[in-house]
């Protein structure tokens, strides 16, 4: 098949065109046409078109020579025949005379071949061929510069400059075109033609200084020369708690970008030949303005190296970020109120303080500045910004942990003072007294040893706050007075003696003089209890009763004087004192106390039955009462008969230990005036049944 074996012809395979035609090609080329990244990517483009249409041309002559064209329709040679061997054929053509035509024509056209454009010419040669607007070249020498500076610099060079130029190439210009030679074989009609190309020339001329300057500010920046990188000032702030650049690389970048712009917009306003010569209101001025393309390269050159000599300061800057972001972002804050939530010892708080001032260090032992090759980097500022924002997480600790010491240096006065108040009270009762005692001999042992052992815990806490704190004078005097205290305590322990000693003393005194008076007193109560023996006045019960209450009451207090007494003896660890005959009072007077109430009841009962309304009495009630009358009186009838006996025989007993010399013939004894008011009582009673 003709179409598949045309096919295989030009997939196949060829012998690529030779490297020695290819290198025979470019040594056709002028090497100022090689030069620049931009011309050898446009050189490797050209080599691969010149190697592809080799190819393909190899590949149809082989079709061509090889098949034999079938006469089949629709297979046509679509590359069309070869070219014809120029072997004998004549190319020649008559162009003498339109060569000489088109030359006289260049001529009368041509005015850049006029002698004058020749004298401008080479004037501009001599002025611009080996200087740029600008002097670049001690930039770096002068060391670190912020880009204002630069910036205030190159405009100060510009206008320098531009008046240079203005002063000194620019009169001698107008100096040419003055001269009556200068316009000699310029036809009038041509005039503003000739000055238009004069214009073109000058405005070429200015822009090739433009442009040459612009280059050379750029090659400044050439990465293959950093010597003679400009070096800019940068710094690393801190600012609201965030860190910063300034200027920041933006700035920096449209400070640097800001610089071709300001080259491009000198020698804006050289003003024509024409409206220099014609002298109007209304000067028109050269077009020197750069062309975009030179612009943009300008740019876009200039941000790429910015870019590129700005990523070891980004790369420290990232560094600083990784490091100590957790300083200002809120995870510091975070992690001092969780602590300050959980209960932690005063060691455990200096621990996680001791962080934040070894991170204080850490960051002020970093270098001021980083060197870079465009940049000299900073860091004084962002140094201290996050030292301070350390040392202030510090401080709050610090402030922490020092109100808690504050509050318990507080506490440990006010026990010493409760000591003290407690310690020179003067006690108003014994028992007081004893817990006095109990009180100073607990503080001396256990109180004190357990706040010596405080003292010396927050002396040991005040030496830590002495190097990292900054005390008060409220709490230094706070301080002065707990490690006082030791030392004041001892006088008021020795005070406390003597006051114990002297209350003591006092109490001692006061409790024997009330066993005394307490002695006598129950005396007189037995001589009162001896005279109700000789009460026998009936009409008299009454006051009988009132005086039997009295001296209840008055045992009742004697009672309560010996409960005292012995408490207070047992506070001063004596023999207690027994009181026998207080004991017995209270049981002989409770016979009386009963005999007489009910005597006194016998009596209002009977008066109110005799004096009484007839119609109220209730005779079975009365019977009954009368009955327990009768009963109660015999039973106390019978307890003095008893009573009386048995002091017979004690009496007796007492007489039979006496000696024969003092033993007398007892008389007999006097009738009991109770049992007499028994017997008279009983007798009504008996009367009243009758």
């Amino acid at each position: 098949n003709s179409s598949s074996i045309k096919k295989k012809i030009k997939c196949s395979p060829l012998v690529p065109i030779q490297q020695e035609w290819l290198d025979h090609m470019l040594r056709l080329i002028p090497e100022s046409l090689k030069e620049g990244k931009e011309r050898e990517e446009l050189l490797e483009s050209l080599i691969n078109e010149v190697s592809s249409d080799f190819e393909n041309s190899m590949k149809r002559y082989l079709v061509q020579s090889v098949l034999v064209k079938p006469p089949v329709k629709s297979l046509e040679d679509e590359g069309g025949p070869l070219p014809e061997s120029p072997v004998g054929l004549d190319y020649s053509n008559p162009w003498h005379s339109s060569y000489v035509q088109a030359r006289n024509q260049i001529f009368s056209n041509l005015h850049i071949i006029h002698p004058t454009m020749k004298m401008l010419l080479d004037l501009g040669y001599t002025t611009f061929a080996d200087t740029v607007l600008l002097d670049f070249t001690g930039i770096r020498a002068k060391g670190p510069i912020d880009c204002e500076s630069l910036k205030t610099d190159l405009s100060i060079q510009t206008r320098n400059a531009e008046e240079k130029i203005m002063n000194t190439w620019y009169p001698k210009v107008i100096n040419l075109f003055t001269k009556k030679e200068a316009l000699e074989g310029v036809k009038p009609e041509k005039l503003d033609a000739f000055y238009s190309c004069v214009s073109t020339l000058m405005s070429n001329q200015l822009k090739d200084l433009l442009r040459r300057t612009v280059e050379g500010f750029v090659k400044l920046f050439d990465p293959k020369d950093q010597q003679r990188l400009p070096i800019f000032k940068i710094e690393l702030t801190f600012d609201d708690d965030k860190m910063e650049f300034y200027p920041t690389f933006q700035d920096l970048e449209d400070n640097v970008l800001s610089l071709v712009e300001q080259i491009a917009e000198a020698l804006q306003n050289v003003q024509t030949i024409p409206s220099w010569l014609s002298g109007t209101s209304t000067p028109v001025n050269l077009d020197t303005e750069l062309p975009e393309h030179v612009l943009h390269w300008a740019v876009d050159t200039l941000k790429a190296a910015v870019h590129r000599n700005l990523e070891g300061a980004r790369k420290h800057y990232e560094t600083y970020v990784e490091k100590y972001n957790w300083l200002l972002d809120g995870t510091a804050v975070e992690n001092i109120e969780t602590f300050q939530t959980e209960d932690h010892t005063f060691d455990e708080y200096t621990e996680f303080i001791e962080k934040f001032f070894s991170l204080a260090s850490e960051i002020m032992l970093l270098p001021q500045w980083i060197h870079y090759p465009m940049v000299r980097l900073d860091c004084e500022d962002l140094k201290t910004g996050l030292t301070n924002k350390a040392k202030a997480f510090a401080n709050i600790l610090l402030n922490d942990i020092a109100s808690k010491y504050r509050k318990e240096n507080e506490c440990i006065c006010s026990e010493f003072e409760a000591i003290k108040e407690h310690a020179l009270k003067v006690p108003e009762t014994t028992e007081e007294m004893m817990d006095l005692i109990s009180y100073v001999e607990k503080a001396r042992t256990v109180g004190i040893e357990e706040l010596i052992l405080r003292i010396q815990e927050s002396k040991r806490q005040m030496n830590y706050f002495l190097d990292v704190f900054l005390f008060p004078q409220e709490d230094l005097a706070l301080n002065a007075t707990i490690l006082m205290w030791p030392r004041k305590i001892n006088p008021i322990f020795d005070e406390n003696d003597e006051l114990i000693e002297n209350a003591k003393h006092k109490k001692e005194n006061e409790l024997m003089a009330k066993r005394e008076k307490l002695i006598l007193e129950i005396e007189k109560e037995s001589r009162r209890m001896e005279e109700f023996t000789e009460f026998a006045e009936l009409e008299r019960m009454q006051q009988y009763v009132t005086d039997v209450r009295q001296l209840q009451k008055r045992i009742q207090e004697s009672e309560e004087a010996v409960q005292f007494i012995n408490k207070e003896e047992e506070l001063f660890k004596w023999e207690l004192t027994k009181y026998p005959e207080l004991d017995k009072l209270k049981v002989n007077i409770e016979p009386y106390q009963k005999f007489f109430n009910f005597v006194l009841k016998w009596q209002r009962s009977e008066k109110r039955w005799m004096d009484g309304g007839f119609l109220d009495l209730n005779g079975e009630s009365m019977e009954a009462d009368v009955e327990e009358f009768s009963r109660e009186i015999f039973k106390t009838l019978k307890f003095f008969q008893t009573k009386l006996k048995k002091e017979l025989q004690e009496k007796r007993k007492a007489a039979r230990k006496r000696s024969l010399e003092e033993e007398k013939i007892e008389e007999e004894p006097k009738e009991n005036a109770a049992i007499t008011m028994c017997s008279t009582v009983m007798e009504q009673i008996k009367a009243f049944k009758v």
